[in-house]
């Protein structure tokens, strides 16, 4: 965002001679702020991601039924709406432990022309644990940075695919983690797609979650697809990024896995190391001082490339 010039503003130019208007006062005119697409022409950026991440941490504790994450759901909306997509606010009531809780998955689609698509997904809502003020700027503050940058990014390129992004709803635990008390908003979407047939439209699913931390390394998840872990490697090796991915790892259970049991191409991006003995998850410590752009970065420059390649095979 550019702060308007004032400088007109600061002299009379009816005082000055008519050939220094002319020909002087453009010299020291400052040159005219670049478009918005010339502007972002770089790619993802990690600081606007960062600063998005920062806003949504404001909010404070937003767990699903919260008043806090419907305000925080309503800044996203006003974030998305003016960049011009297909704006879908998915409701749902998740049954839960503690009862039912309402829920909304906010689906942002860019239209392509391919009939594929790729979907890019999140979530927004942070845990409810009860005698600890969990803000969450890691877990879920940077997936809803990280796709809210996305979009601005999005929006400025050529996709010949419809491109998803996806923020879900309800990703976490009301009490302990189950298949049926975890994943809410994944597992309705997944369902809701395989009944009306847009799962056989995937070309591939990358979720996104907790990828701020500034000592990032981003678990080698075996529930995800072996053709998509081992593009992300190539593409990591190929950006000089490979440090920051594990070559090892196992099974994770996230907002993917109702997707990949569904038989969707799918991958999990997750830093599951997140301060000493990963002390930070789930606790007070997980607070925006512990996150960096330049994670944020390394991040989204190898998922912008990953569509890329998706998008250019047939």
């Amino acid at each position: 965002m550019y702060k308007a010039n004032r400088l007109y503003q600061q002299i009379s130019l009816i005082s000055l001679p008519l050939w220094w208007v002319l020909f002087g006062l453009g010299s020291l005119l400052p040159p005219a702020p670049a478009s918005a697409a010339e502007a972002r022409a770089s790619g993802f950026n990690g600081s606007a991601a960062l600063a998005f991440t920062r806003r949504a941490v404001a909010f404070g504790e937003r767990p699903s039924g919260s008043d806090a994450i419907v305000h925080l759901r309503d800044w996203i909306v006003s974030e998305l709406k003016p960049l011009g997509a297909q704006l879908t606010l998915d409701s749902f009531t998740g049954q839960t432990p503690a009862g039912p809780v309402p829920m909304v998955n906010v689906i942002y689609r860019f239209p392509g022309q391919s009939g594929k698509a790729i979907v890019i997904t999140g979530h927004y809502d942070t845990k409810r644990i009860p005698m600890v003020h969990f803000v969450g700027a890691n877990d879920a503050g940077s997936s809803t940075g990280f796709l809210l940058e996305l979009a601005h990014e999005i929006q400025l390129i050529k996709h010949p695919d419809d491109i998803y992004l996806i923020f879900f709803d309800g990703e976490e635990a009301v009490a302990q983690w189950t298949d049926t008390d975890s994943r809410y908003g994944s597992r309705h979407l997944a369902g809701k797609w395989a009944e009306d047939g847009t799962l056989s439209k995937l070309r591939a699913l990358i979720n996104i979650d907790m990828i701020g931390d500034r000592n990032l390394d981003i678990a080698n998840d075996e529930n995800s697809s072996p053709g998509l872990r081992r593009m992300v490697a190539e593409i990591a090796a190929k950006l000089g990024d490979s440090k920051y991915f594990l070559e090892t790892g196992g099974p994770i259970d996230d907002d993917h896995k109702p997707f990949v049991d569904a038989g969707v191409n799918a991958i999990d991006i997750i830093d599951l190391d997140y301060g000493p003995q990963n002390s930070y998850w789930h606790t007070a410590k997980d607070t925006m001082d512990k996150l960096s752009a330049h994670s944020l970065q390394i991040v989204g420059d190898v998922v912008t490339e990953l569509v890329k390649e998706l998008e250019g095979e047939s």
